[in-house]
């Protein structure tokens, strides 16, 4: 007997534009040239990662860059240190540089301010492609912490600008930027988080008080789904995280429920399409 169930996708959800237009231009290529090379996984979501290769895409590390010549590489939305430009023009190898345009901006931002001999903190995750990006333009020697309390036992200059990963949450660099003040520190604070992702923490919080539960889509390598999620969960507890539709059980669900559906800014459209038909198929 089917439960009756009252599924809708968030609108709002689904690829930013820094991502969308790196799969296009991936495409693009991949049906011209049958293959294209791609520097560290195009997104976040191993299902949408897995439908690009199946069209040619291959996925190589910054080891396997070092040893290719000849070839075209694409760089993702995350963007890249200067070291890679430098061992691609050594190497003969075309860059197709879809780095998001606000990161591009921000990579610029510190790069002026560490040529301008500014000692620079950079509030994000630790390893993640964008930090990695941009910690060299200042020849990694910004310290990049992803909690305050990282800073404790750490020698800080008196006088430092504080950067942002793009996709952090806007509150929360406020928030550290106020601790580090109260320190008696002299911050120049420099807010260069995405909009469009610190647009979502409020309409993925309207969205999800709208349903009795909610599906939350998102690959498990993506920290702004990790975040993304934690907004669904505060306000609707009945918020559940998964990565495939394989992930879902009928059991979940009671009769006449209505579900929200919505995921990160590396969740695919179709994989939230899927999640609905599976989910109406109970």
């Amino acid at each position: 007997m089917s439960k009756n169930l009252q599924v809708t996708i968030d609108k709002d959800s689904g690829f930013c534009f820094g991502v969308v237009y790196a799969i296009d231009m991936a495409e693009e290529i991949l049906d011209e040239d049958g293959y294209l090379y791609c520097l560290g996984d195009i997104v976040h979501n191993d299902e949408e990662v897995a439908r690009l290769k199946a069209k040619g895409l291959r996925i190589i590390s910054h080891d396997d860059l070092q040893t290719l010549q000849n070839e075209k590489v694409l760089i993702r939305a995350h963007g890249e240190a200067p070291e890679t430009y430098r061992i691609a023009l050594e190497n003969n190898i075309t860059l197709i540089d879809a780095s998001c345009p606000v990161v591009l901006k921000l990579q610029n931002r510190i790069k002026t301010s560490h040529d301008d001999e500014e000692k620079i903190l950079i509030f994000g995750k630790h390893g993640h492609a964008e930090v990695i990006g941009l910690q060299g333009q200042t020849n990694n020697e910004a310290i990049v912490f992803q909690d305050i309390d990282e800073l404790d036992n750490v020698e800080l200059p008196a006088k430092f600008t504080l950067y942002s990963q793009t996709t952090k949450s806007v509150d929360r660099f406020y928030q550290i930027k106020d601790e580090l003040l109260r320190r008696g520190y002299e911050v120049k604070a420099n807010d260069t988080i995405c909009r469009q992702v610190s647009n979502r923490y409020e309409d993925l919080g309207n969205f999800a008080g709208q349903y009795d539960k909610i599906i939350f889509v998102s690959g498990k390598k993506s920290s702004n789904g990790k975040v993304l999620f934690e907004v669904c969960k505060q306000v609707n507890p009945e918020t559940h995280f998964i990565s495939d539709p394989a992930e879902l059980e009928s059991s979940l669900f009671a009769e006449n429920d209505t579900v929200g559906i919505c995921g990160a800014t590396s969740t695919p459209m179709w994989l939230m399409k899927k999640v609905k038909e599976t989910i109406e198929s109970y």
